[in-house]
């Protein structure tokens, strides 16, 4: 118990001192949270994570990675449950927000093009609005296919450095606690390591304070799932196609809508909590249907 006390500890406090430190220095030296600048940053951010994790497992503890941490390429079904399940929830998130009072469906994507106001000048979202209606298919079936292609190569990478964190050394340290409590201090924890880049409007833009609250309810509803599959596939790299193909995919839930804002639609917004409660539900009654002995306590 002392033991995995002082490794959480030293994991979390190198985490977050060079996590918050890198974002300060950034803005310190000048940086605007702008494309390309903030998405190197924000890259930059998710591999910090790891390399803490690297330096403590290896350097400080003089322990093995590979199969503690549980990076293994060893596939099994679960690798297709955590590819296919972010975009489910995109869909089924998109369906839930067309419930809420004030949103309705837009075939033009007001969605994509609101979201690209903040970001591109007139001319150039002109540009980009020809450009989409030329496409010779709908571009909410491109983007699924860009995003399940990006969400299990490159953005799984970038997602790998968060994940052999999270769901590597501090799932492992924090597994005596039992699956639900782990999770949830994981989660809790997780989302105020976000705070950082919500501050500048990452996932919120428009409300930035109170986006840490919800990025930090977001991934307290996250964390089951996410170590639920890294349990049963037994591998990191099971999560980090989830992780990475959850960030590729969350736009298709938001595409083809029109009105509410960050806090209410889209997969960080209310309507994906309601997503993500139900498919924590489920997951505990599949585990309790399957097995008597389950691992979920």
């Amino acid at each position: 118990m002392k033991r995995h006390f002082k490794k959480v500890w030293l994991f979390l406090g190198l985490t977050f001192f060079f996590n918050y430190l890198l974002v300060i220095l950034y803005l310190a030296l000048g940086g605007k949270w702008v494309v390309p600048g903030s998405l190197i940053v924000t890259t930059a951010y998710m591999f910090i994570p790891m390399l803490v994790a690297v330096v403590i497992q290896k350097l400080i503890y003089h322990e093995p990675l590979q199969k503690p941490l549980g990076i293994s390429f060893k596939f099994n079904w679960w690798f297709l449950v955590a590819w296919l399940l972010a975009p489910t929830i995109a869909f089924t998130t998109f369906g839930v927000s067309l419930l809420f009072p004030g949103v309705e469906y837009s075939p033009e994507m007001a969605g994509l093009f609101a979201q690209l106001q903040t970001v591109l000048s007139p001319e150039k979202l002109q540009q980009v609005q020809t450009q989409i209606a030329a496409l010779p298919i709908p571009l909410i079936w491109i983007s699924l296919i860009q995003g399940l292609i990006a969400g299990a190569t490159i953005n799984a990478v970038a997602a790998f450095g968060e994940e052999l964190g999270w769901r590597g050394l501090l799932q492992k340290e924090l597994n005596y606690l039992g699956f639900w409590k782990s999770s949830v201090l994981i989660g809790l924890i997780w989302g105020i390591w976000h705070a950082p880049i919500i501050i500048q409007g990452h996932n919120y833009p428009q409300h930035p304070l109170l986006g840490v609250f919800m990025m930090t309810i977001f991934t307290l509803l996250l964390s089951p799932i996410f170590s639920y599959i890294r349990l049963k596939s037994q591998s990191v790299i099971a999560t980090s196609i989830l992780h990475g193909t959850l960030n590729a995919t969350a736009g298709l839930s938001i595409l083809s809508i029109k009105g509410g804002n960050d806090l209410t639609v889209g997969v960080t917004g209310l309507a994906g909590f309601l997503v993500l409660i139900a498919v924590n539900i489920g997951l505990f009654v599949y585990e309790y249907a399957s097995s008597k002995r389950s691992f979920i306590k």
